[in-house]
């Protein structure tokens, strides 16, 4: 049914409290969906118009902005734009926004910390690199990179971001970067890198980056010797390594290298996500790491197709810390194996425990939930998933 503008004004009462005004979050991709529901084109800018009213006068402020490419309005010609927007703490956009927001950004925000790029891979705007030049304490960047994108706006944009050395804590970026922009960044805590499998012999500049206060490191889709690289570039501070996909693995011997290198490096650790496959020398360094990272408080292993389920079950109650007991596997065991390792956890914390998926599990889980050796279960682990325990 066709809804009139009249209508929506008759209709219309004023709430006994102004509830927009509470909000900080700023998000004009819901609110530019809401708009182009209306049925009535011919007054869809009155609407438009009204709604973006609404949401931008003197008696709002936001922290949180989301714009969409498309968004074309001069936000700092809007009465109330500099109270509205110059406390933006974190902006999610397009680095092919149009001109007029761009600007409109540019003279409004100055104090963003969190920065959610997406690179197009054309008609990308020079404007967002004015934006983060202006910036007084970017702390995380995010960078979600078209898969083709603008090598040349790609290094301007990087060395932009190097100007911010450092404030910036926290990168993630969803492609290999153009710049030796992770060499630059001395001050991360935190770095999420991923590739693609076309690019595995342009990693060679991390053979030299120092992270020494790296704390979480994410990584997918990245030779073998870049993860060494990065882990051997930290000072023993990480508490939290995330592995998809490592490329150029010989899984006969690169797999317990990597091991070694977490033990020796790592005794912070405290959330591990790693491949492991059947190998003697690969479980043999596997318990080492159990045993020297002390604080180790949840694991995720995975590729481990062929394993032997009991011999991997044994090393995990001999040498798993006290603090372990948050288990994600992407493969499953027999209900056998599985049985002889919950008897075998009796007087330890209940575990919390995920598996691919396991047939004709749920008799047994719920005889070892009431014994209070299992406490959660879960029978669908994603490959893709991190450390969100059930």
């Amino acid at each position: 049914m066709e809804l009139e503008l009249d209508s929506l004004t008759d209709l219309y009462r004023k709430p006994l409290f102004d509830y927009i005004s509470f909000c900080r979050h700023l998000n004009f991709n819901k609110i530019e969906r809401m708009i182009k529901s209306f049925q009535e084109k011919s007054k869809l800018s009155i609407i438009e118009n009204e709604i973006i009213n609404l949401f931008v006068n003197e008696n709002r402020y936001y922290t949180h902005l989301y714009i969409s490419y498309q968004f074309a309005y001069q936000l700092h010609l809007f009465p109330g734009a500099k109270s509205c927007f110059s406390r933006i703490q974190y902006l999610n956009c397009s680095t092919s926004i149009k001109n007029e927001l761009s600007d409109g950004l540019i003279k409004l925000c100055k104090s963003i910390k969190v920065l959610d790029l997406f690179i197009e891979a054309l008609n990308n705007n020079d404007g967002i690199i004015r934006l983060i030049r202006g910036q007084r304490n970017l702390s995380k960047i995010c960078l979600t990179t078209h898969s083709y994108s603008d090598v040349y706006f790609c290094i301007a944009l990087e060395n932009s971001l190097i100007e911010h050395v450092n404030t910036v804590q926290y990168f993630k970026l969803t492609k290999r970067p153009s710049t030796k922009i992770i060499s630059s960044f001395v001050n991360l805590r935190g770095l999420e890198v991923s590739g693609c499998l076309n690019d595995v012999l342009e990693w060679n500049y991390l053979d030299d980056v120092s992270l020494p206060y790296l704390e979480i490191l994410r990584v997918s889709k990245i030779p073998f010797n870049a993860l060494i690289s990065l882990i051997e570039s930290t000072n023993g501070l990480l508490t939290e390594i995330k592995t998809n996909t490592i490329l150029n693995v010989n899984v006969l011997n690169d797999e317990r290298i990597i091991t070694k290198v977490i033990h020796q490096k790592c005794p912070k650790l405290q959330y591990l996500k790693i491949m492991l496959t059947h190998n003697d020398n690969n479980l043999s360094e596997f318990e080492s790491l159990l045993i020297k990272c002390h604080y180790l408080d949840g694991l995720f292993i995975t590729g481990n197709v062929g394993f032997d389920w009991d011999e991997l079950f044994g090393v995990l109650i001999k040498s798993s810390p006290i603090n372990l007991f948050k288990f994600k596997f992407s493969d499953s065991p027999s209900l056998e194996s599985l049985k002889l390792f919950f008897d075998n956890w009796k007087g330890r914390r209940p575990l919390l425990l995920q598996f691919g998926h396991i047939e004709n599990v749920e008799d047994l889980i719920e005889e070892y939930k009431a014994r209070g050796i299992v406490k959660k279960f879960n029978n669908n682990v994603s490959f893709g998933e991190g450390f969100e325990w059930i």
